[in-house]
């Protein structure tokens, strides 16, 4: 999705990525499993909010990225 990139804190983007892999490309941060919540789910299609911020906005990314590099 344009304007949106993944995380660049490695660290916390692991722990999403094992949790992904606990739900078969389930949306960890969701209760339900079914294919409106597979990984880009269609909240974050629909709307550009990632609500386990996996994806997150390019501003973000780069104020995350600033922290990480202090």
């Amino acid at each position: 999705m344009k304007g949106f990139r993944i995380n660049p804190d490695k660290k916390y983007v692991n722990n999403i990525i094992e949790g992904l892999e606990r739900k078969d490309g389930h949306c960890p941060c969701k209760l339900i499993v079914d294919d409106t919540v597979l990984c880009p789910c269609d909240e974050f299609l629909s709307t550009g909010v990632c609500k386990c911020k996996l994806y997150i906005s390019e501003e973000e990314a780069k104020k995350i990225q600033e922290k990480l590099n202090k």
